[in-house]
């Protein structure tokens, strides 16, 4: 059996979860990658290395599309931490953290037709189980008739910020695929919308749906 990745798991590129500089590797086929040391000093020159091994500058839209979405699992990692949601959305929001890595290995490696081995995917079923989770959590929430004002919970708080990091991780990813329609995977795009829209619904369970309300002209009152 062959150790080839299948697109690199972490943040699927030269640089660590951390941030820094092209983490020494070592594969092996339980987990894809090994770090063993964290800086090499290789992106000193302003590139990068995807996971097809090609090198590119830092600014390409793809490095900011899993940026964000890095971005994002690091945010949803501190709502767990500091706003200790109960079991059942503690388990929701890992399988979340989960798929941001998947979401950053794609990103980061260019499609190609008939891959001699075939690279991690977000597909069609990530986005299911998303809007299945929104379907469910929607469901006992009361209706809403304004904008929600982020705040409540400490839970809730931090979800909204965890949302709006993803909203931006959407947005970068639809300026990769702009940029390189042939080659990136319109699925992440939609997989980080759905991701948006179900931690604002989770931001309201947070809240027991008890949301202050954005009341145009104000004044704003607690709920």
């Amino acid at each position: 059996m062959t150790d080839e990745p299948r697109g690199r798991r972490g943040n699927g590129n030269d640089e660590s979860p951390a941030g820094e500089e092209h983490p020494q590797r070592e594969r092996g086929a339980s987990s894809g990658v090994h770090l063993t040391r964290i800086y090499t000093r290789t992106g000193d020159d302003g590139t990068t290395g995807l996971s097809d091994f090609s090198r590119v500058p830092k600014n390409d839209p793809r490095l900011a599309a899993y940026a964000d979405c890095d971005e994002a699992n690091a945010a949803i990692g501190a709502a767990v931490v500091l706003g200790s949601p109960n079991e059942r959305i503690g388990a929701v929001l890992l399988q979340i953290q989960n798929d941001l890595f998947d979401a950053g290995a794609d990103l980061s490696t260019p499609v190609i037709p008939d891959p001699q081995y075939p690279p991690l995917r977000i597909t069609q079923p990530y986005i299911d189980r998303l809007e299945l989770w929104c379907d469910e959590y929607n469901a006992d929430l009361p209706k809403l008739n304004s904008f929600v004002l982020p705040g409540g919970t400490a839970l809730s708080g931090l979800l909204h910020v965890a949302r709006t990091v993803a909203r931006r991780a959407e947005r970068s990813a639809w300026a990769a695929i702009d940029t390189y329609p042939d080659s990136t995977n319109v699925l992440t795009a939609k997989y980080l919308n759905r991701l948006s829209d179900l931690l604002f619904i989770l931001s309201r369970v947070a809240n027991d749906g008890k949301d202050t309300l954005w009341k145009p002209g104000g004044p704003a009152q607690p709920a």
